[in-house]
């Protein structure tokens, strides 16, 4: 499966909550929201909860940590 691929596949296989937190996130910051950190801390505890509810992959975890809170391993 190519890189792109398996990115699509990893946005299209997210819980619904964790969805709502990254469009929420992407809508703050497009608004310039005051509120952007909190958005952003809650995506954070969503990918960290959807990982240890074994609802996402380390990689998918990785991926989104690095995409959307800029954050790396």
């Amino acid at each position: 499966m190519a890189d792109n691929e398996k990115m699509k596949l990893f946005e299209c296989t997210l819980p619904e909550y964790l969805k709502h937190d990254i469009v929420a996130l992407e809508e703050g910051i497009r608004n310039k929201s005051t509120l952007t950190d909190c958005l952003w801390s809650e995506v954070c505890g969503s990918i960290n909860s959807a990982f240890y509810d074994n609802e996402i992959s380390e990689e998918q975890a990785a991926y989104l940590r690095k995409k959307y809170l800029r954050l790396e391993e």
